[in-house]
C-alpha cells in the first residue's frame, strides 16, 4: 500500500541516517475505504493526491511544532515520503474528518520509500508565513486560514529515492 508520510528536511535527513522510519506507530495517509466512499467519483490518482495533500498539511504542523520548540531553523519546506509498505501493516482510522489517516505499526525501512515530495524553495516565504498563523488559524480566525490553505497553491516537488543524497546537500 503506498503511504504517505508527513516528514521535515531535517526529519528525513534522520531518516536516511537511520535507514528507516521510526519508531512505529508512524501517522500517515493513504487511500483508505472511507476516502474512496466519501470520494466516490475520483479516480486513483486523484485519491492519491488527496492522500499526498494531507500528509503535506501535517508536514506544515509539523515544521510549525519545530518552529516553536526552536528547531529545524531555515527548514521551512513542506515534506513527504511516499512508501510502499505491506498492507498488513497499516491499519486505517476510524474518524470521518480524517478519512485518509492511517498508522503504520512497523518500521518502514528506507528501501520501501518509493519517491519524496518537497516544497520549491520559493514556496519558504509562504510556508513561514503559515506556520506564523497556524494557531490562529485553528482557533477560527478567517485571514489566518487563508495565509494556511494558501500554502497549498505550492504543488510539492517529486524527488526520486537516488536524489535524496542532493535534496538533502
Amino acid at each position: 500500500m503506498r503511504v504517505y508520510l508527513p516528514s521535515t528536511l531535517p526529519a528525513l535527513a534522520r531518516v536516511v541516517a537511520a535507514g528507516e522510519l521510526g519508531p512505529a506507530p508512524l501517522d500517515g495517509f493513504a487511500v483508505t475505504p472511507s476516502l474512496i466512499e466519501w470520494y466516490a467519483s475520483g479516480d486513483t490518482e486523484e485519491l492519491e493526491y488527496v492522500a499526498l495533500t494531507e500528509a503535506a498539511r501535517a508536514s506544515l504542523r509539523l515544521l510549525a511544532a519545530g518552529s516553536a520548540a526552536g528547531h529545524e531553523e531555515g527548514a521551512a519546506r513542506r515534506v513527504v515520503l511516499a512508501a510502499e509498505v505491506p498492507d498488513e501493516t497499516v491499519k486505517a482510522g476510524a474518524g470521518l474528518e480524517e478519512r485518509a489517516r492511517v498508522r503504520v505499526v512497523e518500521p518502514v525501512p528506507l528501501k520501501l520509500l518509493a519517491a519524496v515530495h518537497v516544497d520549491d524553495p520559493a514556496a519558504v516565504r509562504d510556508v513561514e508565513a503559515a506556520i506564523a498563523v497556524l494557531s490562529a488559524a485553528d482557533g477560527g480566525d478567517d485571514d489566518a486560514r487563508f495565509v494556511v490553505d494558501g500554502v497549498e497553491d505550492h504543488e510539492l516537488l517529486w524527488y526520486a529515492t537516488q536524489e535524496v543524497p542532493d535534496l538533502l546537500s
